[in-house]
């Protein structure tokens, strides 16, 4: 009892000397960080000396003593603290970087190298990650991914380590790299589709990104035949570069292998005619119309095929009035076919468009749209749409109280709705035709906000054109005019509507809208076929610095025209490149940037 009573005073006594002392090397550690932080290297490493060897403080004193040697190039020092801790901690592979990081600072790069070599020669597979961090932490990026790639080695997979290598690709913004490593993914599970294209989602901006990985996706699709996947990866390479042709080439080839029903065609189809690409559109739903008579797309393709036919036409100009009665020919042929039942009021209603707005035939216009109206159990979106029609081809007779009254309708009935939406955009375009520009501006405010892109971004530029061209002016007799022509335009009365134009430039010069009446010219003399009168006007804009806003609009139609209607490639070519040079933000930058490459005729498949 005796003897425990004498170790319990021995061992409290040791405490009370121990705590001290352990106070003191507390305050001298912070002492030597104070002297750390402030640059006083020689006063830091004169405490961090004293204080390494103590065990408990070791792993907060070292890290900034080998700093301290390091800022003060006592590389000697430095490299006998890292070796001793090497052996303290053998296995711990930080300390082996950190002899290595000593000889690169004192200039020993091959000493450095090898030492880091060294480390990647005896690293065993379990120590891969280990290692891969330790390296990063210490921005030894290249260092890390020899890890990984070691590692691959090590463990006889090549397909190990494939996440942190794409993870560090990505950070370092490695695109060549990291696109064939993302790829492998889909070798061994075709359903990381998802997380393969958002990987790559970011890194494929840049031109030269998106022909590598054209290239490279090209090559596996030759070499593996059996894995879709690579096909789907292009077709959304292609559509993320808007070459929907492309796309739909891809989608066609994988349709035919897999006989999967033409879903995938259709969707293609879809996507090209609502971007303007008339041709792919019209091979993509006649693919469906011969491959799958008896499928469940073929009435619908029918009517997009002929609907794509019809867009088509009324885009190339001067618009063949022959061409136009062709395609009521095709559908009435499908009437025929299938009947006048509710899935053909949207025919029903393109017919009335196409006698009314070209073959000015507006009495038979107005019987189909009645039809497609009353129609029994007809989809009520379409019916509302059919109204619409019937609203414009009113406007076209000059009756713009039916067109309202139709138009105001189909607001009621479809609020917060596209169709609605687009009903309410007519009625504030008519309101712009008749000079209430109070009005108008009140719709428009409204519709700034609709869920529609495309109602949204039409309501914006309708407003900016009217608050544009009358908000410095307490007059608005030049925007009444401008407008008056707008709805000579929209009556088709093209010959009025330039004679109007050039009325304008003279009694206005130097007005606001002068740029706006150069485009409406251009545009005008494109849909009579006098295409170089447009490039004409449409020079006068991009020509002068003044035109600012619409100099984008200006570029892209004159190199469109050249490269279109005037068969002057070379130029063309020219118009493109300078609109991506000086407009790289412009809505036609992903347009003209296929065009150019088309021209340059430098595409891969």
């Amino acid at each position: 009892m005796c003897r425990n009573i004498l170790y319990t005073l021995m061992l409290s006594l040791m405490v009370l000397i121990a705590a001290p002392v352990a106070k003191a090397q507390q305050q001298d550690l912070e002492l030597a960080r104070q002297y750390f932080s402030q640059g006083d290297y020689t006063k830091a490493e004169e405490l961090y000396g004293k204080l390494i060897d103590n065990q408990r403080l070791f792993h907060a004193v070292y890290p900034d003593y080998l700093k301290t040697l390091l800022a003060q190039r006592n590389y000697k020092e430095a490299e006998k603290l890292v070796k001793k801790t090497i052996k303290r901690f053998p296995g711990n592979p930080s300390f082996e970087i950190d002899l290595g990081l000593v000889y690169q600072a004192s200039g020993n790069k091959a000493a450095a190298e090898k030492q880091f070599d060294k480390l990647l020669e005896t690293m065993n597979s379990e120590a891969v990650v280990v290692v891969a961090n330790a390296f990063m932490q210490n921005d030894l990026f290249d260092y890390a991914e020899k890890a990984y790639l070691r590692g691959r080695q090590v463990s006889k997979d090549p397909t190990s380590y494939t996440r942190p290598l794409i993870a560090l690709y990505a950070y370092r913004q490695k695109t060549d790299k990291l696109i064939p490593e993302v790829l492998n993914l889909l070798q061994e599970n075709e359903s990381e589709l998802g997380y393969v294209q958002s990987r790559l989602q970011n890194s494929i901006q840049e031109e030269e990104n998106h022909d590598l990985l054209e290239k490279e996706l090209i090559l596996r699709v030759q070499q593996n035949p059996d894995k879709l996947s690579y096909n789907e990866m292009l077709i959304w390479l292609y559509i993320q570069r808007k070459d929907f042709y492309s796309a739909l080439m891809q989608a066609r080839a994988v349709d035919k292998r897999t006989r999967s029903g033409g879903t995938r065609v259709m969707e293609l189809g879809a996507i090209s005619l609502k971007n303007n690409d008339y041709q792919g559109a019209i091979e993509a739903f006649q693919y469906i119309v011969e491959e799958y008579p008896d499928g469940p797309y073929y009435l619908v393709a029918r009517q997009r095929l002929i609907n794509a036919r019809e867009e088509q036409v009324e885009n190339t100009f001067p618009i063949d009035k022959e061409k136009i009665q062709a395609l009521i020919t095709d559908y009435e042929a499908l009437l025929n076919e299938v009947g006048r039942r509710p899935e053909t009021v949207e025919v029903l209603q393109h017919m009335a468009g196409l006698y009314a707005f070209h073959l000015d035939e507006k009495e038979k216009a107005i019987v189909l749209l009645q039809e497609a109206i009353a129609m029994p159990r007809a989809n009520p979106s379409l019916v509302a749409d059919s109204k619409l029609t019937l609203g414009d081809i009113y406007l076209l007779k000059g009756e713009p109280w039916e067109s309202t009254l139709l138009y105001s309708q189909v607001e009621k009935s479809h609020k917060e709705t596209p169709v609605g939406h687009e009903a309410k955009l007519r009625n504030a375009r008519l309101n712009y035709y008749k000079g209430d520009f109070e009005l108008a501006q009140a719709h428009l405010d409204i519709l700034k906000m609709a869920t529609s892109r495309e109602i949204a971004n039409d309501a914006m530029d309708l407003s900016l054109l009217i608050t544009d061209n009358t908000g410095l002016d307490t007059s608005t007799v030049a925007m009444e005019e401008y407008a008056t022509i707008d709805l000579l335009i929209f009556q088709n009365k093209l010959p009025e509507a330039l004679t109007a134009l050039d009325g304008m430039l003279q009694k206005y010069p130097g007005h606001s809208l002068t740029d706006e009446i150069y485009f409406q010219k251009a545009s005008i003399h494109e849909r009579m076929g006098d295409f170089n009168l447009a490039v004409d006007n449409l020079q006068k804009i991009v020509g002068n610095p003044q035109y600012d806003i619409l100099s984008d609009d200006a570029l892209y139609r004159m190199a469109y025209i050249y490269e279109e209607n005037l068969k002057d490639t070379e130029k063309a070519q020219q118009l493109y490149n300078e609109l991506l040079v000086k407009h790289q933000g412009s809505i036609y930058a992903a347009e003209a940037r296929k065009r150019f490459r088309n021209l340059r005729g430098d595409k891969l498949n």
